[in-house]
């Protein structure tokens, strides 16, 4: 199994690193595991310089945590580095290669026009991928321009780190640059780059890539790369390959069960946007359901509801298959014993996501203990939702006062005998109320990105360059389970005029 920490003992070193990086100044730190990999895997590819990069969003927090150098960062060096005209020390730019099912079509694929500059190594000694979204064309680019418009860049920006806060698993955005340059799409539009901070940019379609070119040596070294990175402890299992996609399976089925929880809609689930690390990867047409319908699709390329709402957890299982196949050679036995395996894994999925669901729908409701018939009363709360077409986000959150009278519901019949078992339900677990709904405000947001708002905010930007409204939604979204203080533009559903029926990809 590859180590990333060297020769010594793992622990051992990264306890060295740790306390190196304590007595250090920020400073750059980067690294370059990835390209360990074989050549296949990467290519060389250098940022294409912008005519006046200029600074318009800056994460200081995250630049902190990452033991960067906040304050020079945070000026024009800054625009320099996040634009890629300056490479910053120790950077090697690449473009990664891999494959994946785009709306159920296998496709070769590759960085475009995304670059890693290099794995930045933290003060906590974790290493961190950055990468200039939208930096130029590579020798994945095919046709395409390598360049972002401003718009889907500040989108990916607000909605990855509303997602943070609301503490679900995800890719993070460090900084956003305008490049003084227009991009064509369906018009011109100011051109952008978005750094990208994560854990890593493996994806299922990584290892279809690797199966795709058959060379069984880098679908080892793929697998052994992705076991030492983010599933160390399972190097040592006696099946480290079938470990690895069990836990990711696991841990997929919890990830999708946390979106499905704040009613957050991906877009686009093709298995090159579905990361190894874990985390929630691409925001492109992505958005938070307003009221609820589990039938619902906002993405414009997604014609036939394939990544609909409700489809997320299926689909995550047919992903999952991807990956399955493409690790079959490395499963234990022969092919019919290496397809057994991997189908218990995939079968495993559907009660996984339904236990993750249920705990995550539980702890909304403010109950603490599992029982069997909390599932009905889980869905004839959502079909009450559905046929009044209520809120969502609201609909949850007010039931933390749990008076049936404090309820926009309130008239509904349906909802009031549906109220009156879920007291009685939180009756007999005894708890005291001031638990009950300090649980159920932990658990039910009071603001998330609503896609009115969002379209405002980047129309302001991307049309009249006030970033205004941007800078103000993202500073609610930065607390989204504190709800004082908050002024209800950003709490209230949207008007009929406002509704967003439509979000798009971006490129």
């Amino acid at each position: 199994m590859l180590n990333l920490a060297g020769n010594l003992p793992g622990h051992t070193l990264l306890l060295m690193e740790q306390s190196a990086a304590q007595t250090k100044s920020p400073a750059w730190q980067l690294e370059h595991s990835y390209t360990t990999l074989p050549s296949a895997f990467h290519q060389a590819a250098h940022p294409e310089a912008v005519a006046a990069p200029q600074l318009c969003c800056f994460n200081r927090p995250l630049a902190r945590a990452l033991g960067l150098p906040e304050e020079s960062l945070a000026g024009a060096a800054g625009a320099g580095i996040f634009s890629g005209n300056t490479l910053p020390p120790g950077a090697r730019p690449i473009a990664q290669a891999y494959a994946g099912h785009q709306f159920g079509h296998f496709t070769l694929l590759g960085d475009g026009r995304a670059i890693l500059l290099g794995e930045q190594r933290t003060p906590e000694g974790e290493l961190r991928d950055i990468q200039l979204k939208g930096a130029g064309r590579t020798p994945f680019s095919r046709r395409g321009d390598g360049r972002a418009a401003l718009g889907p860049m500040l989108r990916e920006y607000l909605i990855s780190e509303a997602m943070h806060a609301l503490g679900i698993p995800t890719t993070r955005s460090l900084a956003v640059v305008t490049t003084g340059e227009s991009v064509l799409r369906d018009g011109a539009n100011p051109g952008a780059i978005l750094t990208r901070v994560s854990k890593s940019h493996l994806r299922i379609g990584t290892f279809e890539y690797a199966a795709a070119e058959g060379d069984p040596g880098d679908l080892r070294a793929l697998a052994d790369y992705t076991l030492a990175r983010h599933y160390p402890e399972l190097s040592e299992a006696p099946q480290p390959y079938a470990a690895l996609l069990a836990r990711f399976g696991a841990d997929l089925a919890g990830l999708i069960a946390r979106w499905q929880a704040v009613g957050f809609i991906h877009g686009v689930m093709n298995t090159d946007n579905m990361a190894l690390s874990g985390e929630t990867i691409d925001y492109g047409p992505c958005a938070f359901m307003d009221a609820y319908n589990p039938e619902t699709v906002f993405s414009s390329i997604d014609h036939h509801g394939r990544y609909a709402y409700r489809k997320q957890a299926p689909i995550a299982q047919w992903n999952l298959a991807r990956l399955a196949e493409a690790l079959l050679p490395l499963l234990p036995g022969q092919r019919a014993a290496a397809i057994d395996c991997a189908n218990q894994v995939i079968e495993r999925f559907p009660k996984q996501y339904e236990e993750a669901w249920l705990g995550q729908m539980r702890t909304k409701l403010g109950l603490f203990e599992a029982k069997a018939e909390d599932a009905g009363l889980i869905d004839r709360l959502l079909a009450c939702l559905q046929e009044a077409r209520a809120d969502y986000t609201n609909s949850f959150r007010l039931l933390s006062t749990l008076q049936i009278e404090d309820h926009p519901l309130a008239g509904n019949p349906t909802f009031a005998k549906w109220h009156g078992a879920w007291r009685l339900r939180l009756e007999a677990e005894a708890k005291p109320e001031s638990t009950v709904q300090a649980q159920m405000d932990t658990a039910n947001p009071a603001v998330i990105p609503r896609n009115h708002l969002v379209e405002t905010s980047l129309q302001a930007a991307s049309e009249a360059g006030d970033f205004g409204p941007f800078h103000s939604l993202l500073q609610v979204l930065t607390n989204p389970y504190q709800a004082e203080g908050v002024p209800d533009t950003y709490t209230k559903p949207p008007e009929p005029s406002e509704r967003v029926y439509q979000t798009f990809c971006g490129t």
